[in-house]
């Protein structure tokens, strides 16, 4: 099968830990064919289906120049057998216009995942919120005012930006309220701006977990990311330290309450965070960890995500 992955530039992947790359890695080993383009190569022209600028590429097996370009040229997304979204967050405008290129090439015939229209509803912050039987206490407010009340009824909390990613942009205010009024004047900017605020886990300090759901079902282990010395961030991108580690009983049952109803929404892979037993961020852009898992337990984790989109392809066919 012909893959093709809408993704940051190849050039700026660190391979060690891509799960990008291990994706690509593991189509390649089964005798499927990869191809690349980035959101902005792709365009649309009246009349015509949606194209981009397309480099078939070959992997080296290398460190270095890990990747080979077979062939350039401008192809139709519809003439793959597959197209992987795998554009890094920020969920700005830009990323919500090629969802929409897309979801248009989907009308023509692609097979895209995750679904265009899935990633456009479940911007990641706020996907949790549907199931809030297994979130802290959240809010999402623009208003100084919620965020205050919050604080006060909650004593400890967690403030972060919608767009965030990698732990940027996360604040730790505990019982004296100590700089709360500048976070949210900065996070906020002047009340134009959404925040969520959520309460303290003091779980956090055992790992941020990362669980992976994978064609509506969830693998057996998980990377605990644990934040490091003074850090409240547990991020691998903030210097937490990831642990793999077999997934518990208890979020197993979580994941699999969850699981089902994402996968059906036409969401391949999600990455979903837990801090002890509760949801804290839904991630459906580019979930990662394969790699720190695969590596850690010897669990397969790109072979378990092939498998899946093998079998949603073959469904579809």
């Amino acid at each position: 099968m012909n893959i093709l992955f809408v993704a940051d530039p190849l050039e700026s992947f660190k391979t060690y830990k891509d799960t990008t790359f291990s994706m690509m890695r593991e189509l390649q080993r089964r005798g499927h064919c990869l191809a690349a383009t980035e959101p902005r190569h792709m365009a649309w022209r009246r009349g015509q289906p949606v194209t981009a600028a397309v480099r078939r590429i070959r992997l080296t097996g290398g460190a270095d120049a890990w990747f080979e370009v077979v062939q350039g040229a401008n192809e139709s997304l519809h003439g793959f057998d597959a197209v992987l979204m795998r554009k890094d967050p920020p969920f700005d405008s830009e990323f919500f216009y090629s969802t929409h290129l897309l979801e248009q090439a989907e009308r023509e015939g692609a097979r895209v995942f995750n679904s265009p229209r899935a990633l456009r509803d479940h911007p990641e912050k706020l996907a949790l919120m549907e199931f809030a039987r297994f979130a802290p206490p959240t809010l999402v407010t623009r208003s100084a005012d919620e965020i205050r009340a919050f604080h006060a009824e909650h004593k400890d909390v967690i403030l972060k930006p919608l767009d965030g990613m990698g732990g940027m942009g996360i604040f730790r205010v505990g019982a004296d309220g100590m700089n709360l009024g500048s976070i949210t004047e900065t996070l906020n900017q002047g009340g134009a701006t959404s925040v969520m605020v959520q309460r303290y886990l003091p779980e956090i300090t055992l790992g941020d977990k990362r669980l992976l759901l994978i064609g509506g079902k969830v693998a057996p282990f998980v990377l605990a990311r644990i934040p490091q010395g003074s850090e409240v961030r547990g991020n691998l991108a903030a210097g937490g330290k990831g642990v793999a580690q077999p997934l518990s009983d208890d979020n197993r049952a979580v994941a699999e309450a969850i699981a089902p109803t994402l996968a059906a929404r036409g969401l391949l892979l999600v990455g979903l965070d837990m801090i002890g037993n509760q949801v804290t961020e839904i991630n459906v852009t580019s979930p990662t960890c394969f790699q720190e898992i695969t590596d850690q337990t010897g669990f397969d984790v790109p072979a378990m995500f092939v498998d899946a989109l093998e079998t949603a392809l073959g469904a579809l066919a």
